[in-house]
């Protein structure tokens, strides 16, 4: 009988990775490819979220202190370091821009990146006021370019999941919101959210979440607002507001830096009401979660699974990818912007 040489299986197993590793060095030939802008403390964090989307390459870092970029760029394996930013928006070999600056920064680098055909997407809060997000916006639809807030709690699944209770009516008709931000803890002397004139305050910080999300629930801009607030250091570390919305909708939002950790809201209706105690982000070794409470005093819960930051890149790499319009999207950011400058006029007077 004629031998039959029998084939390894470890080279079955070789082939496979081989092929795989080809794919996937092809896919990322296509992915998307990120700058980011700064070396602050949250971008470290997005650059990890970033290096989990496989439709993605995060490929530069800029700093002023060229040490510091290069420090970066080798700790997570990037394999440019810029030592100015102006160098990153001149690079061919980066597409979209992140932005993690201090909030009075936001405005002219969005602008220079975008008029460097750069998409970006921006931290929030996108800006210092609502004329400057706003010239954001206008310059990038005149560039053809996107751009995205990076507002992370809005992509979760779990958000999805909410809007559809909403539009569902299991809630009944929405009559109130109640949203609450704030964290009670030391502030490293050099935060920027202590400094006034590089935007700090919780107004334009927590506050993104709190009236961001008030807003996105009503699903418009209010009619009225009221507020008062407290200042400290020149800046504000309170604000309470009451909104309405018109149509019978309110909402009391409070945003803090003297308060302990909270990061809830409550959707009421007629007929039931939604509570979240985690919306911004979820608490750590629990997974993202809402409950339903009916007027009977029943309670159901429902969890999720998910990178709320991981779904919001790929979100806006399938945007770019697409050539499709962030309207929605950006259109509640400027909202969010034109109710906190609303907030911060009423208060300041």
């Amino acid at each position: 009988m004629p031998r039959r040489d029998r084939v390894s299986p470890f080279l079955f197993v070789a082939l496979f990775a081989q092929t795989a590793w080809f794919a996937d060095r092809i896919f990322r030939l296509n992915a998307l490819r990120f700058g980011v802008l700064g070396t602050a403390r949250i971008a470290r964090r997005i650059v990890a979220d970033m290096q989990s989307v496989d439709a993605i390459q995060v490929v530069g870092i800029a700093s002023r202190d060229p040490a510091r970029a290069r420090w970066y760029a080798d700790q997570y394996g990037i394999a440019q370091a810029f030592d100015s930013y102006d160098a990153m928006l001149a690079s061919d070999s980066i597409d979209a821009i992140y932005i993690p600056l201090p909030p009075s920064l936001h405005h002219d680098w969005a602008l220079a990146a975008a008029d460097a055909g750069k998409h970006l997407i921006v931290e929030k809060p996108v800006a210092m006021t609502l004329a400057e997000a706003q010239a954001i916006d206008q310059r990038c639809r005149d560039r053809g370019r996107q751009w995205l807030d990076a507002t992370a709690w809005l992509h979760h699944l779990r958000t999805d999941r909410i809007r559809q209770s909403i539009d569902a009516g299991e809630l009944g008709r929405v009559q109130h919101i109640s949203v609450a931000c704030s964290f009670f803890e030391p502030f490293q002397s050099d935060d920027h959210r202590l400094k006034p004139d590089l935007g700090g305050g919780c107004l334009l910080d927590l506050g993104w979440y709190a009236y961001g999300m008030a807003r996105w629930a009503a699903g418009r801009l209010p009619v009225a607002v009221q507020s008062i607030g407290r200042q400290d250091r020149g800046i504000w570390f309170r604000s309470s507001s009451l909104l309405d919305f018109g149509d019978d909708l309110t909402a009391t939002v409070n945003c803090a830096y003297d308060t302990a950790t909270r990061k809830w809201f409550e959707i009421a209706g007629d007929q039931a009401s939604i509570v979240c105690d985690d919306f911004t982000r979820p608490w750590p070794s629990k997974p993202a979660r809402f409950w339903i409470h009916d007027r009977a005093g029943s309670a159901k819960s429902e969890t999720f699974d998910g990178n709320q930051e991981a779904r919001m890149l790929a979100t806006f790499a399938d945007l770019v990818s697409n050539a499709t319009a962030a309207a929605a999207m950006n259109q509640q950011a400027l909202d969010t912007q034109q109710i906190l400058q609303t907030v911060a006029d009423g208060i300041a007077s």
